[in-house]
């Protein structure tokens, strides 16, 4: 993934695509904030890269206030209430599949975390109207994008695994074939819907004329998620995840995301004291670090609801300091654990005032589900596979159940002497 960086005497954006990089920029021009600008590319990657993700999806937020303070919004979908395991079985899987409508299994939590990150902004001096953000997205879907080399790519790659899944043939090939790099796709429905998110407000998604549609559809093609399942659902504020090391202090997003891992991974890394860049001992001690996290992330992260160890714990110096004491700096630790499946986007904004966000908007794996809403253009995410019909698993299906994530948006507070060493 290439990303693009743009900077504005009023701050910086980053991105995997151009177009939402220059979404972003105009709006640090026009006035607006970090947030601003990150609701701004968020909407316009789900219009330009929607095989990486969509508002269909899930999104997490880090928000560094000029104040200090450091915020996480969860926009983190529960399973359906209709996602049972006795519904899977009497379907005949002894998995949840990866693909198709009972892959689409959790409601989508993008859009309402775009609520929180909206709130947020106003709350940071933001004043640019919601119709002013989402307007290049909808330009974008509604008179075309640019289909890129990476979407060309992935429609062939996952062409059999989607080719029957509802929704997928009519939004992303043409005649029945893979678009060409450069060829411009259209999605007319999806900006619609944003249009009507713009004129009824965000709260439509899940309570109003938009939420109706999508409950219809999902209805439709035989998703477990209910119209009930969207009204109740919503985002959540809470504390990011932090630990100290050598040149200063990095957050992450709590569970249900893998953010503690990341921050096991670089604290243990950073005992090690590694002293030259990309060598054997450098990346020894990366993967070496990974596996030491790994073991405590697959122990214990899955719905905080259901979480009961105090992960500061795993935060803790000591606790540190003996895993990293643990590495062998000659031999690889044995793991037994296979390759998964999965890709995302993140994007990055800055302004003047000290406003930063780290973000993440994904729909789990390429296409995600595959299940394109016909009312409304939504691209349903396949997070939900992540849940396992084992009753005994860590991370068991069962409706209203919050799946793990691999998602989680790093930030870094870094001293200015550190900063220039």
């Amino acid at each position: 993934m290439t990303l693009h960086t743009a900077g504005h005497r009023r701050g910086v954006v980053c991105a995997p695509h151009l177009a939402a990089v220059e979404d972003g920029r105009a709006v640090l021009a026009e006035g607006g904030n970090a947030i601003e600008a990150m609701l701004a590319m968020a909407a316009t990657i789900a219009a330009v890269y929607p095989h990486m993700n969509h508002i269909g999806g899930d999104g997490f937020w880090l928000i560094h206030e000029p104040s200090g303070r450091v915020r996480a919004l969860m926009g983190a979908g529960r399973a359906g209430s209709k996602a049972t395991p006795r519904l899977y079985r009497d379907a005949g899987h002894n998995e949840i599949p990866a693909r198709g409508p009972f892959a689409a299994l959790t409601v989508p939590g993008v859009v309402a975390a775009w609520m929180l990150a909206l709130e947020a902004a106003k709350a940071q001096g933001g004043k640019l109207p919601l119709g002013v953000l989402l307007a290049p997205a909808i330009k974008h879907a509604r008179d075309g994008y640019a289909v890129t080399r990476s979407q060309v790519r992935l429609t062939v790659e996952k062409y059999a695994e989607l080719e029957m899944v509802p929704g997928f043939l009519q939004t992303f090939l043409v005649d029945g074939k893979a678009p060409e790099v450069g060829s411009r796709l259209t999605q007319s429905a999806f900006a619609a819907t944003l249009d009507q998110l713009v004129h009824a407000g965000l709260d439509d998604f899940y309570r109003g004329d938009v939420a109706r549609e999508i409950a219809a559809d999902l209805e439709r093609i035989g998703s477990p998620v209910t119209r009930a399942d969207l009204e109740q659902f919503r985002a959540l504020v809470e504390t990011p995840l932090s630990v100290a090391i050598q040149v200063g202090t990095l957050y992450n997003s709590p569970p249900p995301t893998q953010g503690l891992a990341s921050l096991i991974i670089l604290s243990v890394f950073d005992r090690l004291r590694v002293q030259q860049a990309e060598s054997f001992e450098h990346i020894h001690g990366l993967v070496e670090s990974t596996k030491r996290a790994f073991q405590v992330r697959d122990r214990v992260i899955t719905d905080p609801d259901r979480i009961t160890v105090d992960l500061a714990r795993f935060l803790a110096p000591g606790f540190l300091d003996e895993q990293a004491g643990k590495i062998d700096r000659k031999k690889a630790a044995r793991w037994p654990t296979p390759y998964g499946e999965g890709d995302t986007i993140w994007m990055g904004a800055a302004d003047a005032s000290g406003l930063v966000v780290s973000y993440i908007q994904s729909l789990y794996w390429e296409f995600g589900s595959g299940c394109v809403l016909p009312s409304t253009g939504v691209l349903m995410q396949n997070r939900g596979a992540s849940f396992s019909l084992d009753p005994k698993a860590l991370n068991a299906l069962a409706p209203g159940r919050r799946p793990f994530h691999t998602l989680n948006p790093a930030l870094a507070e870094l001293p200015w002497n550190a900063q220039r060493d």
